[in-house]
């Protein structure tokens, strides 16, 4: 019956990805786990049948036992949760511009006051004289 309805939702994922494997997405992995999961299958019996049935790209057993461990607490959710980090450093020309100006209108500025000034990290800061005004600091 698990290898019919892996079959039958194997077949609605291909009919979406021109029958590759590989663009079966995690979250269309993690939904087939979830439905072997309701239907009572222990963690190993699911990574066996996906395993089957994807093969070499389906998730490794730690994934799907950390899966059924969220299922298991009632989390059912098929999308990853947003990740505590570094953000993504993004250098606009509005901030190299703003960055000109006030070291062209104040030649003695730091790095930290133009980094509270622009609300961006010092490393930035550093970055964009640096690397985008192409300037660095001349000694007499």
């Amino acid at each position: 019956m698990c290898r019919i309805a892996s079959l039958i939702l194997l077949q609605r994922l291909k009919g979406n990805m021109s029958g590759n494997p590989r663009a079966i997405s995690t979250t269309s992995r993690r939904k087939l786990s979830s439905l072997f999961f309701l239907q009572g299958k222990a963690p190993k019996e699911i990574h066996a049948i996906l395993g089957e049935t994807l093969g070499e790209h389906a998730p490794s057993y730690a994934t799907v036992k950390n899966w059924v461990t969220q299922f298991r607490s009632g989390d059912f959710s098929t999308c990853d949760a947003p990740r505590p980090g570094r953000p993504k450093t993004v250098t606009t020309p509005e901030i190299i511009e703003q960055t000109r100006e006030l070291i062209f209108e104040h030649r003695r500025i730091s790095a930290k006051s133009i980094a509270e000034q622009l609300g961006i990290s010092r490393e930035r800061v550093g970055s964009i004289v640096h690397e985008d005004l192409d300037m660095g600091k001349l000694s007499a």
